[in-house]
């Protein structure tokens, strides 16, 4: 892994009726620090991932906990991650949105989204700051 870890966020939920090419062409990865094998660190993965929200709630996906890992090798990234709820109806729109933000990193030529329900998610897998801001929306979180 690299000792570099941004923490900017870089990029943002398209806003009305854009096309997935827009929202992918809002996404500027163009700093991002590489690993040994020309692939982004695990870290840049996940704050790349920040760009994609879960469309009911309305924050990331990975501060929502919904990321369980991520696995690189030759040059794909394979994410494992779950719903909020199993019968999501929005699973295909967040499997693009994974796939067409990793698609835009350095040295990611494939993107495969493995879905589990095992464990299964609970709000204790959020992070202080998305349980802060649900709180702030009016969550009991």
């Amino acid at each position: 892994m690299s000792d570099t870890t941004q923490t900017t966020d870089r990029g943002s939920w398209p806003e009305g009726e854009e096309s997935d090419e827009a929202f992918a062409a809002k996404q500027d990865f163009a700093d991002v620090a590489l690993d040994a094998d020309g692939m982004p660190a695990e870290d840049e993965i996940r704050i790349a991932l920040k760009a994609v929200m879960d469309p009911e709630i309305g924050i990331n996906i990975v501060d929502l906990g919904l990321v369980y890992g991520i696995d690189k090798a030759d040059s794909k990234v394979t994410v494992t991650m779950t719903l909020t709820s199993m019968g999501c109806p929005l699973t295909e729109l967040i499997h693009q949105q994974c796939s067409l933000v990793l698609a835009r990193l350095p040295g990611v030529d494939d993107v495969d989204v493995d879905f589990t329900f095992s464990p299964p998610w609970s709000t204790d897998m959020i992070s202080d700051e998305a349980s802060d801001e649900l709180r702030a929306m009016g969550f009991n979180v």
